[in-house]
């Protein structure tokens, strides 16, 4: 049974199977599920490792009867076939009162988990898909009236670039607002957005991203320096570089098209406005395309998906981006 996001409160069903790239709005919809329903009800986190768990205390009988029981599964598409079987069992016999609610966030489609799942009619399934710039800002513009907050329009437009997509980051940002506002509901420039943002060495991020995009080995020097000395979050660094390569690829495309401004219709603002132009020569439509490609996977291996540290995630990205060869590897 499939349900849009929604429809998914209050809860219905006894299973909910959640997938899709949005990977933010899943672990918020997961856990608006989990916290729903019954206060007394045993509430489990577990990976899909600890499937055990949900068994042993979903047939707990308690001291003064049965209790609910409600389990949230954080990683399905890491299921092993043995652990996918034990998955299935679990979902097609959860109890009266109970519930359990599958993450699969970024699932190949092709995983014979996920084909199980979607054929199952009793559970309840939803895909969650990335929002684009202009949705994530129409949601954004939302939170930030509900919170009592006057972001001003340079505000919105940067905050939705730094973090598109990024649900988690932008109400806790919106949180920090709250404390810097006060109530008064004044108007909330960028420079002082930006600070609150976490925004750190806007200077030397900027230095970075144009080494890279002009593909000069500096960069790798410059990472290491903002890692090590300036301290600047990886998230922060990826966030920049993510969308210097957006405008590049946007610059290119508009420019084929003999656009009259590709640099406006490609929404290059600031100091960028200088410089794209001739970064965007350094480097082929195919290779800009893989490069884009190459940091999304960076960014979904420092959101949590990797054994290495972020710092070397970082530094091999740049690598790979700087050094001719790489990126076809």
């Amino acid at each position: 049974m499939k349900l849009s996001p929604e429809r998914l409160l209050p809860p219905a069903h006894r299973c909910y199977y959640l997938y899709g790239e949005d990977q933010d709005a899943i672990v918020e919809a997961a856990e608006a599920l989990l916290a729903a329903g019954e206060a007394g009800a045993t509430r489990l986190r577990v990976d899909v490792s600890e499937l055990a768990r949900v068994e042993t205390e979903s047939s707990n009988q308690g001291l003064f009867g049965p209790a609910a029981c409600y389990a949230l599964v954080r990683n399905v598409e890491a299921a092993t076939p043995k652990q996918s079987e034990h998955l299935l069992r679990l979902a097609s016999r959860v109890r009266e009162g109970d519930r359990l609610i599958l993450c699969a966030p970024a699932i190949d489609w092709k995983k014979a988990i996920h084909k199980s799942l979607q054929a199952e009619q009793a559970i309840a399934q939803c895909e969650f898909h990335l929002p684009d710039e202009a949705q994530f800002g129409r949601w954004l513009a939302g939170e930030a009236r509900a919170a009592g907050l006057q972001l001003e329009p340079e505000s919105l437009e940067r905050i939705g670039e730094r973090l598109c997509g990024m649900r988690l980051a932008a109400r806790q940002l919106i949180e920090r607002l709250k404390l810097y506002d006060g109530g008064r509901g004044e108007p909330l420039a960028w420079p002082v957005v930006a600070a609150l943002l976490g925004e750190r060495s806007p200077e030397e991020l900027e230095a970075w991203c144009h080494a890279v995009a002009m593909r000069d080995a500096r960069a790798i020097h410059l990472a290491r320096r903002l890692l090590a000395e300036q301290q600047v979050a990886e998230v922060q660094m990826i966030s920049w570089l993510g969308t210097r390569f957006q405008q590049l690829l946007l610059y290119r495309w508009f420019e084929s098209r003999r656009d009259r401004n590709p640099l406006q219709s490609a929404r290059v603002f600031g100091d960028a406005r200088k410089l794209v132009a001739e970064e965007a020569r350094q480097w082929r439509g195919a290779e800009l395309g893989l490069a884009v490609g190459r940091i999304v996977e960076a960014e979904k291996l420092i959101k949590g998906a990797s054994v290495e540290t972020n710092a070397v995630v970082i530094e091999r990205l740049t690598l790979d981006l700087v050094q001719a060869g790489r990126l076809a590897a």
